[in-house]
């Protein structure tokens, strides 16, 4: 169980940020798609997966498509690590999906962006589910965009501490918010911080959340392209760049860091999306203690926009699995 966070001083606990290296050690076989979908279906986009506490997994897929708007389809979907589906539900109660969390009581925590095509009033909340899909508390108001107490634009991720603490990252692009909000287990305000730049405590795109055995929180600040540290009372520890540009990230039991960089782009301007010159697109970890990177799996096509996965997490095995966007898929990565 992670305890409550300890505070350290920065030089106690701060890995120097360092440019990838792209050659990091790669002990995984190609990834191989993962999940019996119902009726038959194929993935469609997905950036959500997460492990239950029964070792068990959840996932999203945006009906098929990149969207699920207007879809009878089921969105959420519980797997066995065989890829075995066990359950399913969420039909119509979704725009866009796009983060997943497991609580430590197995609850199902699910964010929907905004506005739909055209546009609806849903999306623009945070939903708990019970593992059978009963609504149990909705952070948010459906359809109203927003940078109040009680509003979001475009929560992209959502994490619950131990403690019953809930960390929202809301937000996924420059006219839409740049902010870390903290709840209580009861949906009670607490505070936020960050705010849009690229300057010490601020975000831009905070696309993805973990936590740590210290209790420290791991926000994805994607379009920074760098991994922010904070104490739970938002205070910046680190800032690190050596994981890429983090579309995903997942702490696992052993305090291994794993982030999936789906986005990074060296063949594009300044000013473009995705710009990071020298980074290749790939799923990197190492251990939270010292923040070196150990480990890299490459982007088998690391050519033009989103591909391999936005969303990430790890068995108790080792075997890590990609929720991919672009690609439409999940993948399974085994050992050699």
């Amino acid at each position: 169980m992670i305890m409550a966070l300890t505070l350290l001083p920065v030089a106690a606990m701060a890995q120097a940020s360092y440019q990838p290296k792209n050659d990091e050690p790669n002990p995984y076989k190609p990834g191989v798609s993962f999940g019996q979908l119902p009726d038959g279906r194929k993935w469609g986009s997905t950036a959500g997966i997460d492990f239950a506490p029964d070792g068990t997994i959840w996932a999203y897929d945006r009906c098929g498509a990149n969207t699920c708007v207007g879809s009878k389809l089921n969105p959420i979907l519980h797997f066995d690590t065989s890829g075995k589906l066990l359950g399913q539900f969420g039909a119509g109660l979704f725009n866009f999906p796009h983060g997943i969390g497991v609580d430590k009581d197995g609850n199902v925590w699910v964010t929907d962006h905004g506005a739909g095509n055209p546009p609806n009033n849903m999306g623009q909340v945070v939903r708990k589910f019970s593992p059978d899909g009963k609504v149990l508390l909705t952070l948010g108001k459906m359809g109203v965009a927003g940078n109040g107490h009680d509003t979001f634009n475009n929560p992209s991720d959502v994490f619950v501490a131990p403690n019953g603490d809930i960390y929202v990252a809301d937000g996924h692009g420059p006219t839409q918010n740049a902010r870390i909000v903290k709840f209580d287990k009861t949906g009670k305000y607490l505070k936020e911080w960050g705010g849009h730049g690229s300057g010490p405590d601020q975000l831009e795109g905070p696309h993805a959340l973990a936590m740590d055995s210290r209790g420290r929180l791991f926000v994805g600040d994607r379009t920074n392209n760098r991994v922010q540290i904070f104490d739970q009372d938002g205070k910046l520890l680190a800032s690190w760049k050596q994981f890429g540009r983090p579309s995903g990230v997942f702490i696992d039991r052993n305090d291994m860091l794993y982030v999936t960089d789906s986005e990074s782009r060296e063949d594009n301007k300044p000013d473009e999306y995705g710009h990071n010159p020298g980074v290749h697109r790939g799923i990197r970890w190492g251990s939270v203690k010292d923040g070196k990177v150990i480990g890299y799996i490459p982007d088998p096509d690391p050519k033009g926009g989103s591909s391999i996965s936005e969303g990430v997490a790890v068995d108790k095995d080792g075997n890590i699995y990609g929720a991919e966007v672009g690609p439409r898929d999940m993948k399974k990565y085994v050992k050699k």
